[in-house]
This record gives structure tokens, sequence and C-alpha cells, in this order.
């Protein structure tokens, strides 16, 4: 039961931040792509959890037996909605740079999965797309901190954009390698790379967890919607 709660990780944790947001709508209007990220994963874990547990004793069809399609889609949906995030705060910042990453992700999905990969592959995740995607919101974060650096915002920790970057901050430092090697791993040893992915769903609680935080805080720069 205790490995079944945990395995489930991804699921029951995002329920921890659309809890407090259902009581706390009136957020700035920046975090509403962090809303719709929060609601989309949900559908999306859900789906990919019941896939991976109950494939094989309700005779899933076979365009049903792996989930890894779902976490595919699911990297992409992050890196959209987090972008979205990031082009949302700061508006003047970086502009240039952040259109370069955006940019960069496009043009990486296009030669990985027309010459290298196959999106829809049954057989594993695709660790090349999650460490693109790590690497390049980790660039998204570093770039956050550095504005509120050069700033000099002593209350950065006020506002709910600080929490937010500083969970994905963790998230895509902690599970950057994890991804990297993850597919070797599955080959090599498939129950290490079980082990492992113990450790992204640590990390995804932390996420959550700091959204939530972020959703709790009440700063009277972001009191009113919109601003």
């Amino acid at each position: 039961m205790i490995r079944l709660f945990f395995d489930w990780s991804e699921v029951w944790a995002l329920f921890i931040p659309l809890f407090v947001w259902v009581f706390h709508k009136k957020q700035p209007s920046f975090l509403n792509s962090v809303v719709v990220y929060l609601w989309l994963a949900l559908a999306l874990n859900l789906f990919g959890d019941i896939i991976g547990d109950f494939r094989t004793p309700f005779h899933f069809p076979l365009y049903l037996q792996s989930n890894n399609p779902v976490y595919n889609i699911h990297s992409v949906v992050r890196f959209v909605c987090f972008s979205c995030f990031f082009l949302s705060i700061q508006r003047h910042q970086f502009k240039k740079l952040k259109n370069i990453i955006i940019g960069t992700f496009i043009l990486f999905l296009i030669i990985d999965f027309v010459f290298f990969e196959h999106f829809f592959l049954p057989d594993h995740l695709s660790g090349n797309l999650f460490s693109a995607e790590a690497y390049l919101l980790l660039i998204f974060c570093m770039l956050y901190y550095l504005t509120v650096l050069n700033a000099e915002e002593e209350t950065a920790f006020k506002s709910p954009d600080f929490w937010v970057v500083t969970g994905l901050s963790i998230y895509v430092v902690v599970n950057f390698f994890v991804f990297l090697f993850y597919v070797p791993m599955i080959t090599q040893n498939p129950d290490l790379a079980n082990n492992i992915w113990d450790i992204h769903n640590v990390s995804y609680i932390i996420l959550c967890l700091f959204i939530t935080r972020g959703f709790y805080v009440i700063s009277e720069k972001y009191a009113v919607v919109g601003n």
C-alpha cells in the first residue's frame, strides 16, 4: 500500500495546490498558466497511472499498453505552461532571450522526433525531451533570479512568483541527470531505474508544495488580479 501510494504521488500531490487554489482563486493573472498546468498535469498523470496499473487486469487495447507517450505529452505541456508563466512576469527583462529559449525547444522537438526518436514510442519515455525541457526551464529560472538580484528586491520571497520559480528550480535541478540517464538505466538495470524515479516523485511533491505556498502568499503588489 505504501508503494502504491508513493507511485501515485504524481496524482495526489497535485490536489494540494489545486485544493488551496479553489479557496484562493483571487490570484495574480500571471499564475493562470500555472493553474492550467496543474489541471492538465492532473488529467495526464491520472491517465498515465491508470494505464500503468490497470492495463493488464482490464485488458486495455494495444494502443493503451504504454503510458510513456502520456509522459512525453506532459513534458511538452509543462514547458509550454511554464514558458507562458515566465513570459508574463518580468515582461521586459530578457525578452529576446526568452523567445530564443522557446524557439530552441520547438527546433529541438522537430529535429529529435523527425530524425532520432518517435514521440509515441511505447518502450520508454523520451530522455532527450525531458532533459532538454529541464535544461531550458532551468535557464528561465536563472534569468528570473538574475533579474531579482539586479533589482535588489529584498521582499521577493513575499511574491507568489518567487515560490513557483523556486519549486520549479528544485524540480529541474534534481531531475536533469535523472532524465538524462533514465533511458540507459532502463536498458541496463530496470530495478535501479524504477528506484531512481522515486527521486523524481519526491521532487514533484516539493514542486507542488512550493506552488501551494505561492497561492498562499499575500502581497500588496499582487493584491489586485491582473497587476
